[in-house]
């Protein structure tokens, strides 16, 4: 993963739903199968389609349950997680019942036993009627001018639920040790612009569904049937017009093109409806100076705040509303949430139990908190000394290969080694915990304690203004499996759940399948994004900064330029491709991680030793070690999906996609002229 997950404002929440690294996930000792000889599907030729060969024999035996859109060995390690999770919030309720206390602002297992038991109110949640959003409806039912809808819209994003825009405070891409407020394109219901916008059979009939759940959506909320359908198609007319305004992924890449830093009273002179200082004030976030991300999308706004009726904005908003909070409602509004978002857009047959989803909601609330308790109870010391110490045998083969690269200047060469030097690595856990104590999470209805963990975050951030930024913070939880580069600090961040093996101790895996797994796939992949088209215009500060000579950044270009054209190249369901340059950054990272692996396991005693283990040799297991992280089969919904919205390639072609320009995989399993992974070498992809 590239850059930071959002944190929770102005609606723009990102669930962090992870796993985490155990002492020991389950049993098994080290006379048991090998785990990457028995994922083997041995009808596959390595030389073909290595994803296939290293994890098929798994994925045949392991078909996608009914409630996921995909499958695989994050999956897995969750599965463990949450079990987990669920001991400690149902001893949270223990503890809660036998003390008698339940306070807003008690302890943070009080906390936790007051959210769980919210969430998992049965009888609540069958009876209970939108009327517990009262204040919100209300506050759209009293739109009457487009400054009224700003304002409405100002109040909910502190609430959690985005509409018209998306926001942000994060640091100043220019200056990294200011925090600023940030707005980018935003407003839709559907996962991007191109659900508004392609014309493919299975995006065509994507957008029928969405009206008709719109308006079923409506309509379980009280509104006449009628209404409700003619509701969705002014909802949708609305969304679409601002899709169109909207950039491609692609271009949603590019810092410099994304980056325009305005005075807040200068946006008065850029838009006439849309008043800023109005929408900032109602919000509660004291700012002078805004980063906007896509003017162009703004002004399409403002205008359309000036020509679409405002009872139309008013069905726009009340559908926003539902849409984020409805499903916390009642199980109607659940229900009818699912059957588009899961059945209809991911495939899925049936949901998780009710126990999965609230902790995976309460992972996203307040997930740092249950962090505290997790890690006490299942992070060793020494797992985080042996992936420590795999960080900086890492970072040292990025400056072997960065110093004999052939195509870079000194000058150039030098500022690159001086960046890398000053890439900080977390590992494990934050050493400060954030203070959840002002998070008023109490005996109350589910969606309220979720509206009251979205306003702490919002003020959370907002209290970063006008102060120096904490570069000691995290943004994701040790029970994550995912990691993270942030250009802005120039680190990396390794939560503990990211080096998990199911079913393995840390102990029992061999330094190939670590190397490969933790190594190339994680730690090498995250430093790489440093260096990446788009890591690489920020400087060992974590400032947007040109600090490349004109020569070496054609050279960088020109290269990059061949990954993009391989990665088009690729179809993987239906007739649609992989977007190659919108993938272009994590593409990078994937093969650099592979390589700083490989360099970097080279140096270890069982590479040298040559000795092999499940029948395979250590060069072998390296590669097969790096597949493993990517071990998961997917609906063909749900690939559909992430080919228009994500900035990730598909699992498989992030195995067979870099392998193919790997010299060192060509070798390991005798790939020659003919076999389908094979690509000439003048014509593989030479970055790092």
């Amino acid at each position: 993963m590239q850059n930071l997950t959002k944190n929770l404002l102005l609606g723009t929440a990102s669930l962090l739903v992870g796993c985490a690294f155990f002492a020991s996930c389950g049993s098994s000792d080290q006379h048991e199968t090998d785990i990457l000889a028995a994922h083997v599907d041995t009808t596959v030729r390595p030389q073909d389609d290595f994803f296939d060969f290293a994890n098929g024999g798994w994925i045949k035996r392991h078909p996608i349950p009914p409630a996921y859109k995909s499958w695989g060995i994050g999956n897995e390690v969750q599965d463990d997680l949450y079990k987990r999770l669920k001991k400690i919030n149902e001893d949270a309720v223990k503890t809660a019942d036998s003390d008698g206390k339940n306070s807003p602002n008690g302890a943070i297992s009080e906390k936790i036993a007051a959210f769980y038991n919210s969430g998992m109110d049965s009888g609540a949640l069958a009876t209970q009627s939108i009327a517990v959003l009262t204040p919100e409806l209300a506050m759209i039912d009293s739109i009457r001018t487009p400054a009224d809808l700003v304002a409405v819209s100002g109040r909910l994003a502190a609430e959690g639920v985005g509409a018209l825009l998306g926001g942000y405070i994060g640091q100043d891409d220019k200056n990294s040790s200011k925090m600023l407020m940030q707005f980018f394109q935003g407003g839709l219901g559907l996962p991007g612009r191109d659900y508004y916008l392609k014309n493919d059979p299975r995006t065509s009939a994507i957008r029928v569904a969405y009206i008709t759940h719109i308006g079923q959506m409506l309509a379980l909320t009280g509104m006449d049937r009628q209404q409700a359908t003619a509701a969705g198609q002014k909802v949708y007319a609305i969304e679409k017009q601002l899709a169109t305004a909207s950039l491609p992924l692609e271009d949603l890449r590019d810092p410099y093109k994304n980056y325009h830093k305005f005075s807040v009273s200068d946006l008065g002179h850029q838009y006439h409806t849309f008043n800023f200082e109005n929408y900032l004030k109602s919000a509660a976030i004291p700012a002078d100076t805004v980063i906007i991300g896509q003017p162009l999308f703004f002004k399409e706004l403002d205008a359309l705040l000036a020509s679409v009726p405002i009872t139309d904005w008013q069905l726009y908003m009340k559908w926003h509303l539902i849409h984020r909070l409805g499903k916390y409602v009642n199980v109607r509004l659940e229900e009818e949430d699912f059957n588009f978002y899961g059945k209809t857009m991911n495939g899925l047959k049936g949901q998780k139990p009710r126990w999965r989803r609230v902790l995976e909601t309460e992972e996203s609330c307040m997930g740092e908190a249950l962090g505290q308790l997790f890690v006490k109870a299942y992070f060793p010391e020494k797992a985080k000394q042996r992936y420590t110490k795999l960080v900086e045998d890492i970072r040292g083969a990025l400056k072997d290969r960065i110093e004999r690269l052939d195509w870079m200047s000194d000058t150039t060469k030098r500022k690159a080694l001086y960046k890398l030097s000053k890439i900080t690595a977390k590992v494990g856990y934050p050493d400060k915990w954030k203070d959840f104590s002002a998070m008023r999470i109490s005996k109350q209805p589910y969606v309220k304690n979720i509206v009251a963990a979205f306003k702490w975050w919002h003020a959370y951030e907002v209290a970063k203004l006008g102060k120096p930024v904490d570069r000691t913070e995290w943004s994701m939880t040790p029970q994550t499996y995912n990691a993270y580069y942030n250009p802005a600090n120039n680190e990396i961040v390794l939560p503990a759940g990211i080096f998990t093996v199911p079913g393995k101790k840390d102990d029992q895996l061999d330094d190939a399948t670590i190397y490969g797994y933790a190594g190339a796939s994680t730690i090498g992949h995250e430093i790489t994004h440093g260096f990446d088209d788009q890591g690489r215009l920020y400087d060992a500060a974590g400032n947007l900064s040109d600090w490349w000579t004109q020569e070496d950044a054609a050279g960088f270009k020109q290269r990059a330029e061949v990954m993009v054209r391989q990665f088009n190249h690729y179809m993987p369901v239906d007739s649609l491709h992989i977007n190659g340059q919108a993938t272009l950054g994590e593409n990078i990272a994937d093969l650099g991680g592979i390589l700083l692996g490989w360099e970097a396991f080279k140096k270890t005693k069982a590479y040298q030793s040559g000795k092999k283990i499940g029948g395979y040799t250590p060069a072998q297991r390296f590669f097969m070690g790096y597949a493993l992280g990517w071990l998961y089969s997917i609906r063909p919904e749900t690939l559909a999906e992430r080919l228009l919205t994500d900035v990730h390639a598909p699992a498989k072609y992030r195995v067979n996609g870099p392998f193919s320009d790997v010299d060192a995989f060509y070798q390991a399993f005798d790939v020659k002229p003919g076999d389908k992974m094979y690509i000439a070498p003048e014509n593989r992809v030479r970055i790092w």
